[in-house]
This record gives structure tokens, C-alpha cells and sequence, in this order.
């Protein structure tokens, strides 16, 4: 279990609470704070203690930044996959639980939210961004796709905006998040404290409507013409080499941006995207994300994209191959193929 400094689970009234506590490794995710949140749902429902959620991080630079991925590197690396498939399965698992809540999952994602971040944020019933917010899919950039049910999250974004954000890593500020469908309600991070104890304190949800700010104007709407433009095309390279053709400032940074990511992440992301337009469950797109995290190790470029980004920090990973023009289309087929009797579900890993 989470050492109890990096997270607390404490009831205040009715409502339960989760603060992530690891602000100068920026909230990072691990993999017991994953399980201690998932026994703490688990607990409150079973004993029926607790009207609403609240989960919010100490500090002011970030909500989660995203998994700790540096044990999974140090196994990967060592030729032990088990561990991250082991951490995948249960990660997704309580990704799930949350989008399923019966019980009013109210998230701030005040600061930086990424990856896993998201993933135990966005699928809340309420989820709230301030000014300081930062929301963000980067997988590409570290050789893995967006995932803890992201992909659906993306293909439900309007018009094509899901492509242009998996396949470049885009930060959207709170408004843009909004705007995107990761977040539902406007406040300035000065308020957020006094909201918080005012639901501690037995208030009704309805509370958070009367609290909440009008959004600035989301950066991303005035581009959204541009983005469906480039990114309604039939493939990955397609929609790139369209954005390459296209002299604007805002075109150029979003090309270089997809250039700099894992080739064959880009191409299973854009893929797992228009997939995920069919599914009508978080588990349908979890258990297709899966797929490719399953292998990402053993067969993908995800050891080498940690390494590069986060542990040597050289900034130069060697993607295999590295330009989208190299990605043969059964490369995509291959890391997302079912996996049999490996495929995931929802009961969770511990049943494999």
C-alpha cells in the first residue's frame, strides 16, 4: 500500500477525500497510490459512508503529471514485463471504477494533469480546472498512445480535435480542456479551498454550478476549423503531411510536435482514436489500450522513449523506425491484435 505521506484517504463528513501529496515529483502517479485510491472506492461503497468524492494535490504547479514510470522502466528494461501489464490491468481497472461511480466523483485538476493524471480525474461526474490548469495526452512523446481510457475521451472531442491532440501531445489550459470534453466547470484556484470545505461541510453538489467562472475564450475553438482541416483525413501521415503544407505558425509548431513523438505511437494512436468512435463504454476503449501497453515493452519503444524523456533526459530518443513515412500498416494491426486470453477486462488483474 501508498506510503500514507504520498496520498491521503480520510472521510470529512459525508465526503470522501483523496489528496495526492507528491508535489515536488509533481503528484506523479505510482502504482500503490493507484491501489490505495481503488481499495478507498471500494471501502466507501461497500459501507455506504459517503455521499460525494473529492479528490485535489497539495501544491500549486500540479494535479498529476502522470504515472511514476520509473519502476516500470527499471523492470521493463531488466526484461520483467509482467509488472507493467500487472500495473496497466490495475491502473485501467480503477479508471473504470471512477467513470462508473454511483457515488459524485468531483475532481480539480488545478495545475498539471497528464496522462495518468487524467486518467483518475477526467472520467469524473464533476471535474473542475482552474487558470493554472494544464491538460495534456503526451504518451506519443515517450513511445506509448493515450490510454487509461483517454482514446475515448479524444474520440468524443468535437470534430477532429481528438487526432490533433493524441498525435502532438497539445496542452490545453482550462478553457481548452472544457472545450475538449475533459472538464466541465471554471474557477479561479483562490476559490477552490472554500468550495472544497463547503462540500466538506454537507453542502449539495448543485453548489459547484453557483461557484463556478465563466471560461476565457478556448484557444483551441478559434482553431478548430484549421484542426478538422489537416486532421479528417484517412491516415496519420495524411493528416501530418497535410499540417506540413500549411505555413502557419500554429500548423508548423503542431507538425513539429507530432515529429518529435514515437512514429509508431502516433500511427496506433490516430488509429485507436477512430476506433474508439464505435465504443460506447470507457471499458471498450481500455481494453483496446491495452493492446498496445501490453506489448509496449516487449515489442513497442516505450523503454526507449522513458529513457530518453525522463531518465537519461538526452531528449533524443532512437525511434524504430523514426518517420511516420517508415510505419508499415500491419505494424499498427500487430500491436493492437487481441491478445487472447490476455486481453483485459474489468474484474481486474489479479484474476489473470
Amino acid at each position: 500500500m501508498a506510503d500514507e505521506q504520498e496520498i491521503f484517504i480520510r472521510k470529512a463528513g459525508r465526503t470522501g477525500r483523496i489528496t495526492l501529496n507528491r508535489p515536488k515529483a509533481l503528484n506523479a502517479l505510482t502504482y500503490e497510490m493507484a491501489l490505495a485510491i481503488d481499495e478507498a472506492l471500494d471501502r466507501w461503497q461497500a459501507e455506504g459512508s459517503v455521499d460525494l468524492i473529492v479528490i485535489d494535490a497539495e501544491g500549486d504547479k500540479a494535479f498529476c503529471a502522470g504515472g511514476d514510470l520509473t519502476e516500470l522502466y527499471r523492470r521493463g528494461k531488466n526484461g520483467d514485463f509482467a509488472y507493467g501489464r500487472q500495473f496497466w490491468s490495475d491502473e485501467y481497472r480503477l479508471n473504470a471504477k471512477i467513470a462508473n461511480s454511483h457515488v459524485p466523483y468531483i475532481s480539480v485538476m488545478d495545475g498539471i494533469t497528464m496522462g495518468g493524471g487524467v486518467g483518475i480525474s477526467a472520467h469524473g461526474s464533476h471535474r473542475i480546472v482552474t487558470e493554472r490548469s494544464m491538460i495534456a495526452m503526451p504518451e506519443c512523446g515517450i513511445g506509448l498512445v493515450p490510454d487509461v481510457g483517454g482514446s475515448l475521451l479524444l474520440a468524443r472531442a468535437p470534430g477532429h480535435l481528438g487526432e490533433f491532440l493524441a498525435m502532438t501531445g497539445w496542452r490545453m489550459n482550462g478553457a481548452d480542456s472544457i472545450f475538449a470534453g475533459f472538464a466541465d466547470l471554471y474557477c479561479d484556484a483562490s476559490d477552490v479551498p472554500a468550495l472544497i470545505g463547503e462540500l466538506e461541510g454537507g453542502a449539495d453538489i448543485a453548489i459547484l454550478a453557483d461557484r463556478a467562472s465563466d471560461a476565457p475564450d478556448a484557444p483551441l475553438e478559434a482553431q478548430r476549423e484549421t484542426i478538422d482541416g489537416h486532421f479528417h483525413h484517412e491516415t496519420a501521415l495524411e493528416c501530418l503531411q497535410s499540417l506540413e503544407a500549411d505555413s502557419s505558425e500554429f500548423a508548423q509548431k503542431a507538425a513539429a510536435m507530432a515529429r518529435k513523438a514515437c512514429p509508431l505511437s502516433v500511427a496506433c494512436a490516430f488509429a485507436m482514436i477512430r476506433k474508439a468512435r464505435d465504443f460506447s463504454t470507457v471499458e471498450e476503449a481500455l481494453a483496446h489500450e491495452y493492446r498496445f501497453t501490453y506489448r509496449s515493452q516487449s515489442d513497442g519503444q516505450f523503454i526507449e522513449g522513458v529513457r530518453a524523456l525522463i531518465i537519461e533526459k538526452d531528449r533524443d530518443p532512437k525511434w524504430r523506425p523514426d518517420r511516420l513515412e517508415e510505419i508499415d500498416p500491419t505494424q499498427v494491426e500487430q500491436m493492437l491484435a487481441a491478445l487472447g486470453d490476455d486481453e483485459w477486462t474489468a474484474m481486474g488483474g489479479e484474476d489473470r
